[in-house]
């Protein structure tokens, strides 16, 4: 039995989560990577805009916002406690 893909953008706010893979295309991808999303990086969810777009996330000591768009392509394992 295969568990459901959990996505950035299914993060509840303050809840920290560890990134897994980015699923997205290759240039967007790579960006992504460069802001300091690689797979093992700590994440959290600390803002979101009224209309639900961009979300703020404290990634490595920095804010950073990214389209929800985007953040649905982020996997994530299980959130930390």
């Amino acid at each position: 039995m295969s568990l459901p893909i959990r996505s950035l953008a299914t993060l509840p706010l303050g809840v920290h989560a560890v990134v897994r893979a980015v699923h997205s295309s290759r240039a967007i991808a790579r960006r992504l990577m460069e802001l300091g999303l690689v797979p093992g990086t700590r994440v959290q969810v600390t803002r979101v805009a009224p209309l639900g777009d961009p979300l703020e996330l404290h990634v490595r000591n920095y804010a950073l916002s990214i389209r929800r768009a985007d953040a649905l392509s982020i996997e994530i394992d299980e959130p930390l406690s």
